[in-house]
């Protein structure tokens, strides 16, 4: 049962403002520790934990209002004047908003929040009576403990014949795990000299900016984990400014009396006054409707829409912790958060954009005595972008790195057997930078909490798609990285184009084609056994729709569109086509059928497939690939001939 019955609505309130509350403090944390004396954002920080420790209050929530009238008192000495801010005291800052988001985690499940570590506790004390150490906040300096006997400790199994690692872990070094409840707590001073300990908190932080269960690990055969803590479940709720609802509400009083002048003109035209005047108001009616329609839809789309910001501002602090834990200087720097984006792609860009910023700050990002080896500044930036291209948004994430060398990554890729010789002779620089994509491709030599295990980035591009996506890389050995992903403005609405096979029209995402081709004849070539096509000084492979849909080919392919996925370019070879629509998506949750991703119903009232080219091609098996014989029926020609 709910600890908060009856306090539904305000509980919901309370989390949806404090957590952009809590965001935005810890973007100012970031700020802070490069202008610690800012009195303006020490003003603002203040006043976030001011008002959260408000809301808690009203809730009941005593141990949040503990831990945030605690933190609201150092801001009162911080911005008096009475304390200074250094790095110390920042980790501690930095470990108590963590804390709340946790306790925010218990609200969520309508549980009272659990107390905070007294550990923490105590040093927000200490820093408040300005004694606090000068260890970081992530070490525990107490005296070390006795050495644990090895025997003393039972390794039991966590389940199938895995052994309890934790458990050795603690056996061995005397040290328990995070969050591992089972044994007691027992603090140690964190050394140079004791490495475990220095990865254990390298492990902490990867745990709260990725959310890596305990169960991604190499070889793991368990049951899958279940939700991560702390991960909240997809907010359905959603912030439109009121001059939006009003623009729909005027245009639907418009629609309306736009409706009743068509009534009113069909009574005439039932009547028999069928005159010039007539039918040219009623041209001018079903024009008004068309525009006010057009309008009106313009307008609910752009109530699904919220600034990108929202989904930014939480990236500073985790390359912030993430770099710190590396022993990197870095500074993430935002651009274009006023930039719009559909509200159900911004809970499906989170992990990407993750993923993307960990590889920047663990890969991309030298250590400072190598770049100052190469003339560059100490500190790095890791750049995160958004901006409007047409009917696209375009997000981009660079880091003035190393850079990707195209023969590294080509040869990594034969060393674990991705890729042939041949494949590796002829790839260009872009499809080897598209080599990180592949499963299990990992440049890390060793396997990391952060790193090594060739699962982040094919997980971003799968996201990617997933949304009607594209990701591009762009890399100078010794410059820098960067990942350009590009996004339609909303799901709800997909540009196609119209193919049809014999007379059944199909709908290809416009995103996809480049352009249309005729297909002549003594044009059409055979490589290795395909038909193939030269296009611009590029061999592309020509697919025919027939065969990607399973369907006998009646009759020679007049046109060819050319496709191009991250993972390939073709020409898919169509009898004709019937132009560009901008579709509306109905999905089919009850049975979809492979290789289609929804259907949509033309102005003729006719439903058409849109398919999924992806799993199309993904599930087209070597029999399916037509010769140059095949595609233009030579058989036949030959038949008929005799």
């Amino acid at each position: 049962m709910s600890d908060f019955a009856g306090m539904e609505d305000l509980l919901q309130d309370f989390l949806i403002e404090a957590g952009d509350l809590l965001s935005g403090v810890d973007n100012k944390l970031v700020d802070l520790e490069r202008n610690p004396n800012d009195l303006h954002l020490l003003n603002e920080i203040f006043r976030g934990f001011h008002t959260i420790k408000g809301g808690a209050g009203f809730l009941n929530a005593a141990e949040l209002v503990t831990l945030c009238h605690l933190t609201e008192n150092l801001f009162d000495k911080l911005r008096t004047g009475e304390l200074k801010v250094g790095p110390e005291m920042l980790d501690v800052i930095l470990g108590a908003t963590a804390a709340v988001r946790s306790m925010f985690g218990d609200l969520e499940r309508g549980l009272q929040p659990a107390p905070a570590e007294a550990q923490l506790l105590e040093q927000l004390k200490q820093a408040l009576a300005g004694t606090l150490s000068s260890a970081p906040a992530s070490a525990k300096p107490v005296v070390a403990p006795a050495p644990v006997p090895v025997a003393s400790v039972p390794v039991v199994s966590s389940g199938g014949n895995d052994p309890d690692w934790n458990a050795y872990y603690h056996a061995v070094t005397g040290v328990t795990p995070p969050g591992e409840a089972g044994l007691p707590e027992i603090p140690v001073t964190a050394t140079a000299e004791d490495p475990h300990l220095n990865e254990t908190v390298a492990a902490e932080i990867i745990q709260a900016a990725v959310g890596r269960r305990s169960t991604d690990k190499p070889g793991y055969q368990g049951p899958p984990g279940g939700r991560r803590d702390g991960e909240r479940q997809r907010d359905n709720s959603i912030r439109v400014d009121t001059s939006r609802l009003d623009q729909v509400l005027n245009l639907s009083g418009e629609i309306g009396l736009t409706k009743n002048r068509l009534t009113a003109l069909r009574s005439d035209i039932l009547n028999g006054k069928n005159d010039t005047d007539t039918l040219h108001a009623l041209d001018l009616a079903v024009s008004q409707l068309d525009l006010l329609v057009s309008d009106l839809q313009n307008a609910v789309m752009k109530t699904r829409m919220q600034p990108v910001g929202r989904l930014f501002q939480k990236y500073p602090r985790i390359a912030r912790d993430l770099a710190r834990s590396l022993g990197k200087d870095v500074e993430m720097m935002l651009a274009g958060e006023d930039t719009e984006i559909d509200k159900t792609m911004i809970e499906d860009l989170s992990d990407p954009i993750i993923h993307l910023i960990r590889n920047a700050v663990d890969h991309g990002i030298e250590l400072q005595a190598e770049r100052m080896s190469c003339g560059k500044p100490e500190k790095s930036i890791v750049r995160l972008e958004a901006r409007q291209e047409g009917d696209h948004i375009v997000i981009v994430v660079a880091d003035d790195g190393r850079g990707m060398s195209a023969e590294r990554l080509r040869a990594k890729a034969l060393e674990k057997g991705l890729i042939s010789d041949e494949e590796a002779n002829t790839m260009d620089e872009r499809q080897s930078f598209n080599l990180i994509f592949l499963p299990g491709f990992s440049t890390a030599s060793t396997v990391s909490d952060v790193s090594g295990r060739g699962v982040g980035m094919d997980v971003v591009r799968t996201n990617i798609q997933k949304l009607n996506g594209s990701i591009e890389i762009k890399s100078v050995l010794g410059k820098g990285t960067e990942f350009v992903i590009s996004l339609p403005l909303t799901l709800a609405i997909l540009p196609v184009l119209l193919v049809c096979l014999e007379d059944q029209p199909f709908a290809v995402p416009l995103s996809m084609v480049r352009e249309i081709l005729p297909i002549e004849p003594k044009e059409v070539q055979e490589l290795g056994g395909r038909a193939t096509m030269v296009v611009r000084g590029e061999v592309l492979p020509i697919v025919t729709l027939a065969a990607l849909l399973g369907w006998p080919q009646e009759r020679v392919p007049e046109y060819g569109v050319l496709m191009q996925s991250a993972e390939q370019s073709f020409v898919l070879a169509i009898d004709s086509f019937a132009g560009r629509e901008d579709a509306v998506i109905k999905s089919l949750d009850d049975f979809r059928p492979k290789g289609v991703a929804g259907v949509t119903t033309l102005s003729n009232g006719q439903i058409v497939l849109i398919l999924d080219m992806k799993e199309l091609l993904g599930g087209m098996g070597e029999q399916k690939v037509a010769t140059r014989a095949q595609l233009l029926l030579e058989h036949r020609q030959i038949a008929a001939a005799a």
